[in-house]
């Protein structure tokens, strides 16, 4: 797969997680691009505002993207490692890349999807990481209801 700007790819997935934050929601973001770096969907965490506990992220990109014939050649970008169920997700339907802002606040299956063949690019974005760390602060509640604990 070709080398895309990744910096720039998270720039759509943080703006998701800002919008996510300003609806009263969890800011994670998410975004699906194509081979070429074209924006196929985007979304954000909306459990909350959705009352939806299958609403993460990833999922609402992946939904937002509609249906393509295979999706090996697609990149998933994450302001969060993604959870086992989005793992899971970028599993069955074979993405094959995953940008990930930020493992810093909750180390998902990132290395487990690498370990599958899913080449995963770790961006340690401090602003990511802030944005997390301030809402983790804010709202633990609504933090520890999202990853399951």
């Amino acid at each position: 797969m070709p080398t895309l700007d990744y910096r720039a790819l998270l720039s759509v997935a943080v703006d998701e997680a800002r919008i996510g934050l300003a609806e009263g929601g969890i800011p994670i973001g998410a975004a699906l691009f194509g081979p070429d770096g074209e924006l196929l969907g985007a979304g954000h965490n909306r459990r909350v505002q959705d009352g939806d506990p299958s609403m993460h992220a990833e999922t609402a990109a992946f939904r937002a993207s509609g249906r393509l014939r295979g999706y090996r050649r697609t990149t998933m970008v994450t302001t969060l490692s993604p959870c086992w169920y989005c793992s899971g997700l970028v599993r069955q339907f074979g993405i094959g890349r995953v940008v990930v802002g930020e493992a810093t606040t909750f180390h998902g299956g990132h290395d487990w999807l690498a370990d599958h063949g899913v080449e995963i690019v770790l961006l340690d974005d401090q602003d990511c990481v802030g944005m997390m760390t301030d809402f983790i602060r804010t709202h633990p509640d609504l933090w520890y209801e999202d990853i399951g604990e």
